[in-house]
């Protein structure tokens, strides 16, 4: 008889000072095959352009049902390995946050990977992958602000959780629900073929993700992502949820109360990120005052440049900030088919 996995049962424990009330069966999960769209839609993964590999599990597993899946009855990959080298920061830095790390998990554990021979999930899912430490330091809007239009989100992190690990979008390689397909440790999590070991969805391994309406990681474009629970303990879905699966509402943030859009992990597809509701993050510093002119020929604009002008219109005043958190004042120019900000000279 199979244990109801770590994940399910952390987030089936009374939320202090609130009573949960989660709303989806475990035995009837709907299955996200299929869900991937060449534009923002509820429920979907808008996934870049790109071509399916034939990676993941080898084989269905036993809790797959036609159009739903039993995580009650999914296996996990074994094992419980501590990482003390893990390290994860997150520093305000004028008007932008930088993300530092080595994505390793903080203070929790991964299963065994290579999955071993012997290991149960190896019938399933053979991931022939060992866990390695991966440089991080991004650079996201402190303030993020939403962009005229809403992005797709690649193949690899969409973000990162407080842990320090990567988050990926719902799909597996096939483009396929990686989280009903592919087998996860008891933290949810496994690596890729580069070593980068990452969740697909929500982690008991991941603070307060079973908490009400707790900051549980950050977007590549700046934006919080959010727990499971809203303010009054409810579960949230699809249907509380847009196109990029996030809502505005009032948040803790930076330590003020704000009405804030932010993005939210569900245990429903696609669990966190579907597209990018702001301007996706370059893992690079962010511009200096010696770097080439942003409209040099030629050069396609900074992300951090395009998220300055989300919402603006071309000739209106804008800002972007220096590595050093100085400020640096600028206009609002189509570049490379872009709105970006232009430094004045």
């Amino acid at each position: 008889m199979r244990r109801l996995p770590l994940w399910l049962f952390c987030l089936a424990l009374p939320v202090h000072g609130h009573e949960a009330r989660w709303t989806l069966d475990p035995h009837r999960l709907p299955l996200g095959d299929g869900r991937v769209s060449a534009s923002p839609r509820q429920g979907y993964v808008y996934a870049c352009p790109g071509p399916a590999r034939k990676q993941g599990a080898e084989h269905a597993g036993d809790w797959l049902r036609g159009d739903s899946w039993d995580a009650t009855g999914k296996l996990q990959v074994r094992g419980a390995v501590s990482w003390p080298q893990a390290s994860f920061a997150s520093a305000l830095e004028g008007w932008q946050r930088r993300l530092s790390g080595n994505a390793l998990p903080v203070g929790a554990v991964t299963g065994e990977f290579p999955v071993a021979r012997d290991d149960p999930a190896y019938r399933i899912d053979r991931n022939p992958n060992a866990i390695a430490a991966q440089p991080i330091d991004w650079r996201v809007p402190r303030d993020p602000r939403p962009a005229a239009q809403a992005s797709c989100v690649p193949m690899g992190p969409v973000g990162i959780m407080l842990n320090g690990v990567l988050l990926f979008n719902a799909l597996d390689a096939a483009q396929r629900d990686a989280v009903a397909h592919e087998v996860q440790d008891r933290c949810n999590g496994h690596p890729e073929r580069s070593g980068s070991y990452h969740y697909h969805a929500p982690s008991p391994c991941v603070p307060g993700m079973d908490q009400p309406n707790r900051l549980v990681g950050y977007a590549r474009d700046g934006f919080g992502i959010f727990s499971p629970l809203d303010e009054n303990g409810r579960e949230l879905r699809n249907a509380d949820l847009d196109a990029c699966h996030g809502k505005v509402s009032r948040i803790r943030w930076d330590g003020r109360v704000v009405e804030m859009y932010h993005y939210v992990m569900t245990r429903e597809y696609p669990y966190s990120i579907g597209c990018f509701r702001g301007a996706a993050l370059a893992e690079r510093p962010g511009p200096g005052l010696n770097d080439p002119p942003a409209d040099a020929p030629g050069r396609r604009p900074p992300p951090e440049a395009v998220q300055a002008c989300a919402g603006l219109a071309e000739g209106q005043s804008c800002r972007i900030a220096t590595p050093r958190g100085e400020a640096v004042e600028g206009g609002c120019r189509r570049l490379a088919g872009l709105l970006a900000c232009v430094p004045q000279r």
